[in-house]
């Protein structure tokens, strides 16, 4: 539908210009032909806001969102996989319930913005369904879960979830929990856990594709090996472009492409990020933005414009993300690598602030050399393929 849609609109173009026998058909972007997926969306957490409407358009000079559904036009980003993000928190009873209840709140929110906008938005559950929404003209809304720790631990939850659109999930977060070990924490588990071992057992065989952003070193290594399908990473960067535990290294994005899976490339942690005392604050209550009035999220977001002026949370740049993208890419090969920019979740660079850059991605990758259908393939056959294999 994409396709056919912008070859129409060319063609009525070329045909009100008149001129000649026969109208000449201009051909539509190279980007806009595309299917286009981003594997981690952050944007849930805007769901609950008041006032706020995931069908409107929103300035980032005067709001914190670098996703709605007009931007998704003007990027032309056809969708991905929408967060269920947990924080970690104590591994008790108590803990475990207090998480179980947010996620599922997050995953009813999810839901309801796909009703709300059922018109262009709809949800997926297979790589079919999202070729399907995509001919039918239809954004693509898959589900995804950023920290398994919410279901505690009774891994019947899972199936729960999966029922529910479940798709992607990644074990751990930012801090060690009963599942692994995170790579911003000291190890506790060398790995995986015995539970986390029954959870990668779990995910494949109810057809959940496994995400190892977050993901210690030996517990990528334990998930690669203990994995019968491909594996995600939804949102990492390379450990060359940057030296930090929670980004890639090359040896072991080669490692992920000989099991066939696919390293999606991220925005954050091509530097060091800079959380000062302010941002730091600043931070904290974005995550609550969902809870704020309208007049609070305004005056969180001029805050956070104000400070963006004297200090910015990443020390890199449009040109060093395609430096690290094209690296990726000669690492991996065209098969492994994909996108996820940490959309709504601290990603966003100086050149690249928002989804409706993207097209800028694409226009870099065609004058490096690849060819349209390895561009497609990073963009979305990739992901797609190795959300099919699941269970094959």
């Amino acid at each position: 539908m994409k396709r056919a849609a912008a070859l129409l609109a060319a063609t009525m173009l070329a045909a009100c210009s008149g001129g000649g026998d026969k109208p000449k058909v201009a051909e539509a972007p190279l980007h806009s032909r595309m299917l286009v997926l981003d594997t981690h969306l952050d944007t849930p957490l805007h769901f609950e806001r008041q006032g706020w409407n995931f069908a409107d358009r929103h300035d980032l000079a005067t709001d914190l969102s670098q996703l709605d559904i007009p931007r998704m036009k003007d990027g032309n980003l056809d969708g991905g996989f929408f967060a269920i993000y947990t924080d970690q928190g104590p591994l008790t009873p108590a803990g475990y319930a207090a998480a179980l209840a947010h996620a599922r709140k997050r995953s009813d929110l999810i839901d309801k913005m796909v009703a709300g906008n059922s018109g262009v938005i709809g949800a997926a559950r297979t790589a079919d369904d999202a070729r399907r929404l995509n001919r039918e003209g239809k954004l693509i809304a898959f589900k995804s879960m950023e920290n398994s720790y919410p279901l505690g631990e009774d891994l019947s939850l899972l199936k729960e979830f999966y029922d529910k659109g479940l798709r992607l999930a990644g074990p751990v977060h930012g801090k060690n929990n009963q599942f692994a070990d995170s790579a911003t924490d000291k190890p506790r588990w060398n790995g995986l856990s015995p539970l986390g071992r029954q959870w990668v057992a779990e995910m494949n065989r109810l057809g959940i594709v496994i995400d190892a952003s977050h993901s210690s070193d030996a517990t990528f290594d334990q998930l690669l090996e203990f994995s019968k399908y491909p594996i995600l990473l939804s949102h990492s960067s390379l450990r060359s472009a940057h030296d930090h535990p929670r980004n890639l290294d090359e040896g072991r994005l080669k490692a992920l492409a000989a099991k066939g899976g696919a390293m999606c490339i991220s925005t954050i942690y091509m530097s060091e990020m800079n959380m000062s005392p302010a941002r730091a604050k600043l931070f904290g209550e974005y995550e609550k933005i969902g809870e704020m009035t309208p007049e609070a999220q305004a005056e969180l977001a001029r805050q956070w414009r104000e400070l963006d002026k004297t200090e910015q949370m990443w020390a890199a740049d449009f040109e060093a993300y395609m430096k690290m993208v094209l690296r990726a890419i000669e690492v991996g090969g065209v098969d492994h690598i994909c996108f996820g920019a940490d959309w709504d979740g601290g990603g966003g660079l100086k050149g690249i602030e928002d989804i409706s850059a993207l097209p800028k991605v694409t226009e870099r990758l065609k004058a490096a050399g690849y060819s349209d259908a390895d561009i497609e393939k990073m963009w979305s056959g990739n992901i797609l393929r190795v959300v099919a294999a699941q269970g094959k």
